[in-house]
């Protein structure tokens, strides 16, 4: 038995024949597009187990031998396929693998760096109460990150297909068959909303013009904010990647000169800061002893930290996706996680702890005012609306793709369209299936606690999917031991990740100091209904499958179809019991 990367299956010796060109090893297919951000010859290769190597030089190259695979075993899955299309017919259709290097790095840094590390440094160091215990959460949550990021780097090479958890889930939890896929779909599609980062832009331009609008002007200019983000990235697609790596780069020079005025600040160039190192004697100096009040600041130190597996929803369209995903993710997480960490230097620098977490603004808006005064404070508003813009940019992007990948399986109503990449070779109806619940949250929703606590209920069930991700790859490590992996994750910073977010499922229903969380309704409210999310799930899936067969007389049965673009979808249709 040989391992296949082209078909994605395991095949005996006499089934080596070659084939058609695929979207990987053809030259002359569309897929393989030429940006102006590639990263180097033969971006449509596929790699194998071996770093950067490239084992489709030609159109008629199939099977690719791996010296760490014992050809002599059979192995114990039957392949390492995930869902119902192969790993060419998942990537066939669209834009093509048109995102290089440099797109897929700042497609983790626009999704990272959104408006958290602007605000929460200032509720974190409330929480905990000192500038050592502070610094202490940013970096234990950095290492937390990357061992997620490891692990999603070893299921990412192994199946390098848009998806990301869809993905994973579906090639580890087999039986029963869609569960984990339906289950995530309902999660994927219900709080996939971007609603927040909407709104915070909306807040922030008003405040830097100096007005103080009505409610319905914010939503207005939130709405609008969701619109033009979903048509530019239907109808001008190629636009929104660069319009997502301009903005990239200036939340990156946002966070520089931030972090250089602070060492301005530690260096005393600034007169009116008599004592800039007043927060860095005794670092560790009135800390929190509450565990809860350490659970809360940690999970929102994670949350800023959130997106660094954004590049995994969309490999579908990344020219090397194993070679470039190996690069992007460290490289993107590894630059947000630095200019953290010194931004929340400077902020010392410019503020002791007590007015930090007093100041009533966000962080970044109190640093400006006292280093610069009111005029620059207010400019700043600008550039975290800005942020904000990027963030809701990069996640709308990858959230479209995700969509578009349930659609191909065929587990929502309608596939076929939701499918579909009309006009561009975006996932248009993605993006729609993305607006509809965004744009109902921005007009139905309370600005205020109802608004912060959806915002809640969001994440809740992300964690628990993380959580059966990890359970996942220990799984298939002892299933599948065989198989090749182009990236392997140390076991012991898989199960530091799995520490975590077990954490994070147990951390909402601590006890919070005087039995109230960060709204008014209860705080152990929003994880009881992400988990009724999931449940929900559960009973889609047992009333597709299983009563609407059984009351109807039928069994489902399946074909794929290859839409107008080269799109191929999974279609079910009833069929008589035998």
């Amino acid at each position: 038995m040989v391992w296949s990367r082209i078909t994605g299956r395991w095949l005996p010796y006499n089934d080596m024949q070659p084939v058609e060109a695929s979207p990987y090893n053809n030259k002359n297919n569309n897929n393989n597009n030429n940006g102006s951000d590639g990263v180097g010859s033969n971006d449509g290769a596929v790699e194998n187990g071996k770093e950067g190597a490239n084992l489709a030089s030609t159109s008629n190259v199939l099977v690719s031998e791996d010296s760490n695979v014992n050809v002599d075993r059979q192995p114990v899955l039957e392949s390492a396929e995930a869902g119902e299309l192969t790993l060419d017919e998942s990537a066939n259709g669209g834009m093509g693998r048109h995102l290089g290097l440099f797109s897929t790095t700042f497609l983790i840094v626009g999704r990272i760096i959104g408006t958290g590390i602007f605000s929460t440094p200032s509720s974190i160091t409330g929480g905990v109460g000192s500038v050592g215990a502070a610094l202490m959460l940013w970096v234990l949550g950095l290492v937390l990150s990357f061992c997620g990021l490891c692990v999603w780097l070893e299921f990412g090479c192994m199946f390098p297909r848009s998806g990301g958890e869809k993905v994973y889930l579906e090639a580890v939890y087999r039986r029963p068959r869609f569960l984990a896929t339906v289950v995530f779909a309902v999660q994927a599609i219900a709080l996939g909303f971007t609603a927040s980062g909407c709104i915070v832009f909306a807040s922030n331009i008003v405040i830097a013009a100096g007005h103080n609008p009505g409610e319905w002007q914010e939503r207005g200019i939130a709405i609008g904010v969701i619109i033009f983000v979903t048509l530019i990235h239907t109808f001008i697609p190629r636009v929104g990647v660069q319009l997502m790596n301009v903005i990239g780069s200036v939340k990156v020079i946002i966070l520089l000169f931030i972090i250089v005025t602070g060492w301005a600040v530690l260096g005393g160039a600034v007169h009116h800061i008599p004592d800039p190192h007043a927060s860095f004697r005794n670092a560790f100096a009135n800390s929190a002893t509450s565990s809860n009040l350490y659970a809360t600041a940690l999970f929102k130190v994670l949350n800023s930290y959130a997106g660094w597996s954004n590049a995994a929803y969309v490999l579908n369209e990344v020219k090397r996706p194993v070679h470039t995903l190996k690069i992007a993710g460290p490289l993107g997480l590894g630059i947000c996680g630095v200019l953290y960490l010194l931004a929340n230097v400077a902020y010392f620098a410019a503020a002791t702890p007590k007015e930090i977490a007093a100041s009533g603004v966000t962080v970044a808006s109190y640093f400006m005012l006292k280093v610069f005064g009111s005029t620059a404070s207010r400019v700043l508003s600008v550039f975290v609306a800005i942020s904000a813009l990027g963030n809701v940019l990069s996640i709308t992007f990858a959230q479209a793709r995700v969509n578009q990948e349930l659609a191909k399986e065929g587990v929502i109503p309608f596939q076929r369209f939701w499918a579909g990449t009309w006009p561009a070779g975006a996932p248009s109806a993605g993006l729609l299936l993305h607006f509809i619940p965004s744009f109902i949250v921005i007009v139905a929703i309370p600005f205020g606690d109802a608004f912060n606590f959806i915002v809640d209920v969001e994440g809740y069930p992300s964690s628990i999917i993380n959580a059966f991700v990890v359970v996942g790859l220990l799984i298939l490590r002892w299933r599948a031991p065989q198989l090749p992996r182009p990236f392997k994750v140390f076991l012991p910073v898989a199960l530091l990740f799995l520490i975590g977010q077990c954490f994070l499922l147990v951390a909402p229903f601590l006890r919070p100091p005087g039995g109230k969380g960060d709204t008014s309704l209860p705080y152990w409210l929003y994880p009881i209904i992400g988990i009724v999310v999931l449940l929900g799930g559960v009973v889609y899936w047992a009333i597709w499958r299983k009563l609407l067969p059984k009351l109807g007389g039928f069994e489902w049965a399946q074909q794929k179809e290859t839409l107008a673009d080269g799109t191929v979808v999974t279609t079910f249709y009833k069929q008589k019991r035998a």
